[in-house]
């Protein structure tokens, strides 16, 4: 049995989480994952689909980490269907963050390959957090498949995702850089450099692999 102020807060906190003001959200949110409460799980992941500024979403991820994963892991689910990318995006970091790997099955390969950059990026760091045992070389073959995507962050994104799997990348790895394309061969190659280097950084990494790849094309002509 809830009590009558126990009832306004609760209603001051779902009032906060729809302010115009950013500052009353990122409150609001603070309020729900700091005195947690069922009724506040499925604001929380609306609000996630549609809350434009970073720092509030961060806070909106916090407060339902906060909350039973019984309750939120399905809401989150369903948000993976959503045509609107930042929920789906949203979504899946913050099941990366919850950690709770009934989710796995829900990681499928169209969000590992999603169109927009945002939504994939969320999708390698889930998958990486979720994948179970035994299940790293299909998921390593799976984002392997997409060196040489999109820009220099999106890149980065991909490479930190496959080194987070550890050696079982290095077959992928070693057949991208074989590729036609000298942007996957670049990828690849700066991938198995942070491997073997992970203080390197992912800019140094792209430098070496420009010049290996450059040197490859010359040893090829000659």
């Amino acid at each position: 049995m809830t009590m009558p102020d126990e009832d306004t807060e609760a209603a001051r906190v779902l009032r906060g989480l729809e302010d115009g003001s950013s500052s009353v959200r990122l409150r609001a949110a603070l309020a729900a994952g700091t005195a947690p409460d069922p009724r506040f799980v499925g604001r929380l992941v609306e609000r996630c689909a549609v809350e434009p500024e970073f720092p509030v979403r961060e806070m909106l991820t916090w407060a339902l980490t906060r909350h039973s994963s019984s309750m939120t892991v399905p809401r989150l689910i369903g948000e993976l269907r959503s045509e609107r990318a930042r929920a789906r995006s949203q979504a899946l970091h913050t099941l990366s963050k919850i950690g709770d790997r009934r989710a796995w099955p829900a990681i499928t390969r169209a969000l590992l390959t999603d169109a927009d950059d945002e939504v994939a990026r969320s999708a390698w760091r889930a998958a990486v957090a979720l994948v179970p045992e035994g299940g790293e070389p299909e998921l390593a073959a799976v984002l392997a498949a997409q060196l040489g995507r999109g820009g220099r962050g999106t890149q980065s994104s991909l490479s930190r995702a496959l080194t987070a799997l550890g050696e079982v990348i290095v077959p992928a790895l070693r057949a991208a850089v074989t590729d036609p394309d000298p942007r996957v061969r670049r990828h690849a190659a700066a991938t198995e450099r942070l491997l073997r280097d992970p203080e390197a950084g992912f800019e140094s990494a792209v430098e070496e692999a420009r010049r290996i790849t450059a040197l490859g094309a010359i040893g090829r002509k000659g």
